[in-house]
């Protein structure tokens, strides 16, 4: 029997400035600026018909490029890797909208992945979830 060799993707990386609301996929490289432990929580998962209480945490950070900033919802086993200073690669990450503002987020099995340290200075005055976006129904006629 042979092996099937599966061709993998290249990886193609992207600026901040470069994210667009409810898409997803999106690798990058950016520095961590500031994060905020938001809450720890108790959820509850349903495995065999028996509710399993499990410890959530929450944190919040500003991160971006030399293009622009972005804030970053972390999730549990991430939450250690977040520090100020430190530059990170987000693969398959996506945007959520969130009360109206773009924030970048992983799927339940995404990543993180701590790297060697960037030159690049984040251009912090151009924050896109800062930006309020509206729903707007288009009706064609």
């Amino acid at each position: 029997m042979t092996a099937m060799m599966v061709a993998k993707r290249k990886v193609i990386f992207i600026k901040v400035e470069g994210l667009k609301n409810d898409t997803n996929g999106h690798t990058l490289i950016v520095k961590v600026l500031s994060s905020e432990h938001v809450k720890s929580v108790l959820s509850k998962e349903n495995r065999s018909s028996s509710l399993i209480a499990r410890p959530s945490c929450i944190v919040e950070c500003l991160i971006g490029d030399e293009t622009s900033s972005v804030l970053f919802t972390a999730h549990n086993e991430h939450v250690d890797l977040i520090t100020p200073g430190s530059t990170l690669i987000l693969p398959n990450a996506k945007i959520d909208m969130f009360k109206g503002s773009m924030r970048l987020a992983f799927y339940k099995w995404g990543r993180i992945e701590v790297t060697d340290p960037t030159s690049f200075e984040v251009k912090e005055d151009n924050n896109f979830s800062l930006a309020e976006y509206e729903m707007v129904n288009v009706v064609e006629e």
